[in-house]
C-alpha cells in the first residue's frame, strides 16, 4: 500500500515512521568541491567498516542509517531531513549503499580485479534496490579508505555495460594525496563512444604508475536518495517531503551520508529526520 496522498503522509508521520539520525565527526584532509563519504566518520551511524571482496552492505551493516523493516505491500519513504554542519556551504547526500569492494593498492600498476557486478549480485533486496532494470539509477564512484601516498596518477577503469559490451572510460587523474573518505564518481567518464550506455559491473582498475603508498580504495555502487543544503555554518535547515521528493526507501537499504565539501574538512554533520512507512 503505497502512501499515494497527504492524508496518508501526515498520518504516516505521527503514527508510522523510523527516526532517521547522523552525528558523524568531521574528517580531515577533504578538498573543496569534491565528494567525501562519511561512511568511515565517528559517531552515529557507527563507523563502517572498509569492504574486502564483492559484497552486498544492508540496512543492519555497521554504519547504515538503520530503519524498521516493511512488509509487502507497505514500503518505506524519505518524508524530511533537517540538518546542519561546521562548515557553510556544504551538501550531504543521502545514498543507499549497494555494493562495495576495497582493498585495491595505491602502489599496484597492472590491473587490479574488481568485479561488482549487479548483474550477478542478488543478496539483500539489491535488485529492488538499485531502482530501473538498465542501471541508470546507479552511481559508481572510486573510495578511498586509507590515503594512497603523494604521487599523481591516471586510473584506467574497466567497465561493463547494461547492453553486455564491455571497453574502458575515459582515462581519470587522480591528483596527489588522495586520502580516507575521497569519492570519485565514474558515471561521467563514460566514453563518447558509449553515450547512452549505463555501467553494470566495474571489472578492474589499472594505475599507471605507483602512488608512493600502498593504502586501501575499492569500488562502491551506489543509489542516490536525497540531498540538503546547508549554506550557513552551525545553522538548522530543512528539506520535506516535497523538497526531497518523497524517494522510496526499499528493504534493506544501506543508508549513508556523502558530503560534498566545501573547505579541507567534511566538518561535524548533525542531521535527523523521519522515513515513514505505508
Amino acid at each position: 500500500m503505497a502512501i499515494d496522498t497527504v492524508d496518508k503522509l501526515v498520518n504516516a508521520m505521527g503514527n508510522n515512521s523510523s527516526r532517521l539520525i547522523i552525528d558523524k565527526a568531521s574528517l580531515a584532509n577533504a578538498a573543496a568541491g569534491q565528494f567525501h563519504s562519511l561512511w568511515l566518520a565517528t559517531g552515529q551511524p557507527g563507523q563502517g567498516a572498509i569492504p574486502a571482496a564483492a559484497a552486498v552492505p544492508n540496512h543492519a551493516t555497521t554504519g547504515a542509517i538503520g530503519f524498521n523493516q516493511q512488509t509487502s505491500p507497505a514500503t518505506s519513504y524519505l518524508a524530511i531531513l533537517e540538518g546542519l554542519c561546521a562548515n557553510a556551504g556544504v551538501t550531504m547526500e543521502i545514498h543507499d549503499r549497494l555494493a562495495h569492494m576495497g582493498g585495491l593498492s595505491g602502489t599496484v600498476t597492472t590491473a587490479q580485479t574488481v568485479d561488482l557486478d549487479l548483474n550477478a549480485l542478488t543478496a539483500n533486496d539489491v535488485v529492488a534496490r538499485r531502482g530501473e532494470s538498465d542501471y541508470s539509477d546507479v552511481t559508481w564512484w572510486l573510495e578511498w579508505y586509507t590515503g594512497t601516498g603523494g604521487t599523481a596518477v591516471t586510473a584506467t577503469v574497466n567497465v561493463t555495460y547494461n547492453d553486455g559490451s564491455s571497453g574502458n572510460l575515459s582515462a581519470i587523474s587522480l591528483a596527489a594525496t588522495r586520502r580516507a573518505s575521497f569519492m570519485q564518481p565514474l558515471n561521467g567518464f563514460i566514453p563518447a563512444a558509449d553515450s547512452g550506455k549505463f555501467i553494470r559491473d566495474v571489472n578492474s582498475v589499472t594505475l599507471s604508475a605507483t602512488t608512493g603508498t600502498a593504502g586501501s580504495f575499492g569500488v562502491t555502487a551506489t543509489r542516490y536518495r536525497a540531498a540538503l543544503y546547508k549554506p550557513l555554518a552551525n545553522a538548522r535547515f530543512t528539506a520535506d517531503w516535497a523538497g526531497l521528493g518523497l524517494p522510496e526507501i526499499p528493504n534493506s537499504a544501506c543508508l549513508f551520508a556523502v558530503q560534498l565539501a566545501s573547505t579541507t574538512s567534511t566538518g561535524i554533520v548533525r542531521a535527523t529526520g523521519k522515513i515513514v512507512h505505508g
